[in-house]
């Protein structure tokens, strides 16, 4: 007997359920003491192994500070400075960051791209790459080394 799959709709929801409580900040154990769960529970509706059931979707969503459909396609109703999760993954090349960032395995690794990427966002410290500017290189080749200077 083969094991039972995730309804695709339980799955999508539950990534929403991670998407909306990583962007605030929270950890499955915050999430899982306001709903009234333990952390665990929390996994499997993330994961999309076990289904939310309406009134503990009310909850999620009342914790998470949302609406309750933001949990299955996003608000049309959000101001243009706040963008959700979904608009930020419509930046060009944020999906192709995304992508590199999920074929990294270890996570020391995946902390330092996340510090060096938010130290770049936010310009701490700042730092001037000199790039040679040389001839094209064709795919295969390797450019000149890049130094990295203090500002």
């Amino acid at each position: 007997m083969s094991a039972k799959r995730p309804d695709p709709l339980d799955a999508m929801v539950g990534a929403r359920i991670r998407i909306f409580r990583t962007d605030r900040g929270m950890s499955q154990t915050d999430l899982a003491e306001k709903i009234g769960v333990a952390f665990q529970q929390v996994q499997k509706y993330e994961s999309g192994a076990n289904r939310v059931g309406a009134s503990r979707l009310s909850r999620i969503a009342a914790a998470l500070g949302i609406a309750i459909g933001e949990l299955f396609e996003p608000s049309q109703h959000k101001s243009p400075d706040s963008k959700s999760p979904f608009q930020l993954l419509a930046e060009p090349d944020a999906l192709r960051v995304l992508k590199a960032f999920a074929r990294t395995t270890d996570p020391r690794v995946r902390r330092a791209i996340a510090q060096l990427v938010e130290s770049v966002a936010d310009q701490q410290p700042r730092l001037r790459l000199s790039i040679a500017r040389s001839a094209p290189v064709k795919r295969g080749q390797r450019r000149r080394r890049t130094s990295v200077t203090p500002a």
